[in-house]
Order: C-alpha cells, then structure tokens, then sequence
C-alpha cells in the first residue's frame, strides 16, 4: 500500500470538502493542489470527480429531516412536488451540456492559467455582488420556487464547467439576483448540487472504468471519507453563518 499516494488522496479529500460548498471552485482548487502534488494524470482526475460524491453525502445528512419530509409528502403535497421538479428542471441544462461540451471542456480548459484567471474574475463578482444593494426579495423559502427559477439557476449553474468557477458561488448569486433570498438560494443550491455532483461522479467512474482496478479502492475510499467529514464540517458551518448574517 503507497501511504504517499494515500496521504496526498487524503488531502485532495480535504480540499474538495472544504471548497465544494463556498464560494471558491472545488475543481479549480482541485487542478492547483494536484498540480502541486503531482496528482494530475488521467486517473486523478477521475478521482476528483468522484469524491465530489463524498461532499454530497455530507449535504444529504445535513439536509436529511427535509428530505425525508419531501420525500413521505411527495404523494400529496405540492410543495414536495414543486421542489423535486424545480431540482430535476435545475439539473437539466447540466446534463445537456456536460454531454455536448464535457470532453471539449477537459481536454482545453482544466489548466492551471484558466483556473487562476477564472478565480480573479470570480472574485470581482463576489464584491459586485455583496457591493450591490439588495434587490427585493420574491422567493423567502425554496418550496416557493417556480420552475422558470429553477431552470435559470440551472443554466447559471453550467458557468461552473469552466474549472475556476464556482458552483456553488454562481448558483447562490445566481439566485439571488433572481430575487431568491439568501437562505433560499443556498438551499436550493445545496439540492441542485446533489444530483449534479452525484451524476458526475457516477458518469465519470462508468465512462473511464477501463483507467481503474481493484487496487485503487483505498485510494478512492480515503479520498471520500475525507471529502465527506470535511464538507459536514464546512456545510453546518456555512448554514450558521447564513442564518445569522
């Protein structure tokens, strides 16, 4: 067992948890922090894909008492209907392009020059964004999401192709400038994330199997076991500071 190559799967587990759900692009940190490491072949890049799965199960247990709540209302309940519809309308543009432009994107873009420019220029929207005054608010809670909503964040959500670009930062402010509150757009962009992230990884194992064998289990199992415990951590944290700010 490499206890090197191990080590480095832990600390790309770390930074995939900790930047998934900020602002700052998971992926575009992944490229810099392999490149560093000189985790950067074929097979580590379907390893960064694939421990964004770990980053989702955090959300899934944090997000648990509303997903089970939509999922036992969904016969009957409205609301539960609109919000599983508002995430697969969401989700959609996603898939469509990820099909079209996916192998395009990977093979020009996930370099180290477009990830730093893409962080600068995302940084400038964040200060634009928070600088701005505050537009008014039409949608206070998720459930209240029409599905002409969900489809817009799920095309701003396609912006996060581009490695630098933050999912998470581009569907939140996204939503936002759609008129969703700030709690209403992270919450919706915590649930958009799961089947996003979680069809990406499966898509990327499936698609590039041949790379991948029996020995790089304990690679993968470290990477998701750390991805996992550090999104919890920075999830919980996140939605406290929502709340309170």
């Amino acid at each position: 067992m490499d206890l090197v190559l191990l080590a480095k799967a832990a600390l790309m587990g770390v930074v995939e948890g900790l930047t998934e759900f900020l602002p700052i692009s998971s992926t575009g940190h992944l490229i810099l922090a392999g490149s560093l490491l000189g985790f950067d072949d074929a097979k580590a890049k379907v390893f960064d894909i694939a421990i964004q799965t770990g980053a989702i199960f955090a959300v899934i247990l944090v997000y648990w008492q509303k997903i089970r709540s939509t999922l036992v209302a969904l016969p009957r309940e409205r609301s539960a209907q609109r919000l599983v519809l508002n995430v697969l309308i969401g989700f959609l543009p996603a898939v469509v392009l990820g099909l079209l432009l996916g192998k395009a994107i990977k093979a020009h873009l996930f370099i180290p020059v477009v990830v730093a420019s893409t962080f600068i220029l995302g940084g400038f929207v964040i200060l634009w964004a928070e600088k701005r005054p505050p537009g008014a608010t039409r949608i206070h809670e998720v459930d209240d999401m029409g599905p002409l909503d969900a489809l817009k964040v799920g095309l701003v959500q396609c912006m996060a192709m581009v490695p630098g670009t933050s999912r998470s930062g581009a569907t939140i402010i996204g939503g936002m400038l759609l008129g969703l509150s700030r709690k209403a757009a992270t919450d919706f962009s915590f649930f958009l994330a799961m089947p996003t992230l979680i069809g990406a990884g499966v898509y990327s194992l499936y698609k590039e199997r041949a790379l991948l064998s029996v020995a790089d289990i304990p690679m993968f199992a470290v990477g998701l076991v750390f991805s996992f415990f550090s999104a919890w951590l920075c999830v919980r944290w996140l939605l406290r500071y929502i709340s309170s700010h």
